[in-house]
């Protein structure tokens, strides 16, 4: 009996993502997952208490709310409500003040008061292009721009403030403080490129399409792409470790939904000796800690406009924030990391029950770093909402080495399966004219290790899977990736 025409291992976004885009070009397509549930970093379950759910890996969702592959396969559609919070990302300082990047650009720019003129200069070019820049850094720099200002605006403002000329651009604490704490996204040293192009393109999503919370968890995405591959013939096989290629050998094409470590683990010594040693020289970056909290009331913020926020950055100043970061990506364990954190039920009240409410949060430490991150997450808390540990009932922590055995896609705990440098964001896994094509016949890399990177936008799966309908299979015409009945 012959096997399908494409097998893919692994289920995050990126592998669901590729699966979407495969059978809906009319091929017959299995997903292999070793784990008991689909979605990869978009899983959601209960852990403390049957009632409250906690997203396990990625809880905000900016690029599933811009991407071109989501903006096509139209998640509102499909029953999966995105959660606007009035406040987009903020960062608290000491002395109970607070940096707010509100939806609303206006509201945004008479709150920096002295800045507010300079950060509308930063953002509303940023927001008036604001599909042509995501349409490019998704492209994985190998598409031209559909919105020629796209790059300039891009180019100009990751210079200016991924760099030494960043220092002196605003004049108060509170912008440095809330632009620093969307490049720390980055999860490396600061100032970098790199770094600079996330606060650009991150920073100006609050003021465009938005930082969403998915309404009852992140799973919801995974759900609505799952179900979409299962309408157009697809199936799961769940609970299923594929430890050589040669288990999928009857597959026409196999996609790769690992990291670079699977894939050298996967296909073994078929590999090229030259390609095996280019990726073997693949970077890695700094770790994440993750705590869960079960809490009994709202954070108890010092500045209680933060209560309204989706995202919270805690780092302090502009200086302290890129200290640690850097010394962090440098291997050094510090004790005030930069911390992220959700309360989902700011936005979304059906994650909340009375008395109990999930509190997400992970702090940036060096890779393999084994800390238990509880206290060290609880103290950055604590710094500015006084009082929070009384309300915590319950928590888990993830230590950065532990989260490689949640995902071994996370090496070392690297959320970002591989450091995002500049020059690896573009040259991932390693430098090819197709990065998604290995060197063995009909296997291919779809994840997070290849452009455009890290991130829940489905963008690596999607166009991986374009490059085998090409390759394999002749197919020039991408499928329509909608709900609409042409397409059922």
């Amino acid at each position: 009996m012959s096997g399908p025409d494409v097998a893919v291992v692994g289920t995050g976004p990126n592998g669901l993502a590729a699966g979407v885009t495969l059978a809906r070009a009319g091929l017959s397509v299995v997903l292999h997952e070793a784990a008991d549930r689909f979605g990869g970093g978009l899983r959601t379950t209960p852990l403390f208490d049957d009632d409250v759910v906690h997203d396990i890996c990625s809880a905000v969702h900016p690029m599933a709310a811009a991407s071109r592959f989501f903006r096509e396969f139209d998640l509102a559609a499909r029953g999966v409500e995105l959660l606007q919070p009035e406040i987009g990302y903020a960062h608290p300082l000491d002395g109970g003040r607070a940096a707010l990047a509100h939806r609303d650009l206006d509201v945004t720019c008479d709150l920096l008061g002295p800045d507010g003129k300079r950060w509308r200069r930063l953002m509303e070019p940023l927001v008036a292009h604001s599909t042509g820049i995501v349409d490019l850094v998704l492209s994985g720099g190998r598409a031209l721009p559909d919105d020629w200002a796209a790059p300039f605006l891009l180019a100009g403002r990751t210079l200016a403030h991924g760099t030494a000329l960043a220092r002196g651009r605003f004049a108060t604490e509170e912008a440095d403080a809330l632009l620093a704490g969307v490049a720390a996204h980055a999860i490396g040293r600061l100032p970098s490129l790199a770094s600079g192009a996330i606060a650009v393109l991150l920073g100006h999503l609050a003021h465009a399409s938005g930082w969403p919370v998915p309404r009852g968890g992140s799973a919801r995405i995974a759900e609505a792409m799952a179900a979409d591959i299962t309408a157009h013939g697809g199936t799961f096989h769940l609970g299923r470790t594929i430890t050589d290629l040669r288990e999928l050998a009857g597959a026409r094409a196999v996609l790769l939904d690992t990291g670079v470590k699977g894939l050298l683990r996967i296909a073994g010594d078929r590999l090229p000796r030259r390609y095996a040693r280019r990726l073997a020289r693949f970077r890695y970056g700094p770790a994440a800690a993750k705590v869960d909290f079960l809490v009994s009331d709202a954070i108890p913020w010092s500045h209680p406009e933060l209560g309204r926020a989706g995202t919270v950055h805690l780092g302090g100043t502009r200086a302290e924030v890129f200290r640690a970061e850097s010394l962090t990506a440098a291997g050094v364990a510090v004790d005030d990391p930069f911390v992220l954190l959700v309360d989902p039920g700011a936005v979304d009240g059906t994650r909340v029950r009375p008395g109990r409410r999930p509190v997400y949060a992970y702090a940036h430490v060096p890779n393999g770093d084994d800390r238990d991150p509880v206290e060290l997450v609880s103290g950055r808390i604590e710094r500015y909402a006084p009082g929070f540990r009384d309300t915590v009932l319950a928590a888990r922590g993830i230590s950065g080495r532990q989260f490689e055995a949640y995902n071994p896609n996370y090496v070392g705990g690297d959320i970002s399966s591989g450091a995002a440098t500049l020059v690896q964001s573009i040259l991932r896994p390693t430098a090819q004219l197709d990065p998604y094509r290995t060197p063995l016949p009909g296997v291919y890399l779809c994840s997070a290790a290849t452009p455009p990177g890290p991130g829940v936008h489905g963008m690596s799966g999607h166009l991986a899977a374009l490059s085998v309908l090409r390759r394999e299979f002749g197919v020039t015409t991408p499928p329509r990736l909608g709900p609409d009945a042409s397409n059922a």
